[in-house]
């Protein structure tokens, strides 16, 4: 029986390809805390720190195979945390900043007939831009905007890439835009 403590970083990569769950569990053991620190660092949030680190070791174990470490493994997680920290940070700025605006956006006064007419028209007008979205491209868009999932809610629920899931958004913004330019232009004058 191999005492995988005593091993290094490399044997365990090398056993970590061929599948030695035993192998993955030393890693995890001798860099969760490591991780953890790194990420808790930066974020501040106990439970989102145990999730980046999840997420990392998830993708670790289901890309052992193909993995290619150039510098030392500790530099590999460190870096890949970093990675996790900042995507995660940014994807909450960018939904605080959504949260924010749909007050401002939606508000309708109490005393005007006439706002709440033209909220709703703008609302029609943009379901109405929505169903003319490509059926994949909706889907993704409805998901993010109205569900607030994130891009790797949608990936894991569609069966895509993350990638993907900004390319449609991307695309469903742009045509919505283009869309509504006249209704938009219409309610500002």
């Amino acid at each position: 029986m191999r005492v995988y403590e005593k091993l290094s970083d490399d044997d365990l990569l090398r056993l970590l390809k061929k599948d030695h769950i035993s192998a993955f569990e030393e890693i995890y053991n001798r860099y969760w805390s490591r991780l953890y620190s790194a990420a808790y660092k930066r974020v501040k949030q106990g439970e989102v720190c145990q999730e980046i680190i999840q997420d990392l070791f998830t993708s670790l174990w289901l890309g052992r195979k193909k993995i290619a470490i150039h510098s030392s493994l500790a530099n590999y997680l460190l870096t890949a945390v970093r990675y996790k920290v900042l995507n995660h940070i940014e994807k909450e700025m960018v939904r605080r900043n959504y949260r924010e605006s749909l007050p401002d956006a939606f508000q309708v006064s109490d005393n005007s007939t006439e706002e709440t007419v033209l909220l709703n028209d703008l609302h029609q007008q943009l379901e109405m831009e929505l169903i003319q979205l490509p059926e994949k491209c909706r889907k993704v868009f409805e998901l993010s905007r109205k569900e607030l999932k994130s891009n790797k809610e949608i990936a894991l629920e569609l069966n895509i890439s993350e990638k993907t899931v900004e390319n449609h958004i991307t695309k469903a913004l742009r045509l919505l835009r283009a869309g509504l330019k006249d209704t938009v232009a219409s309610l500002l004058l």
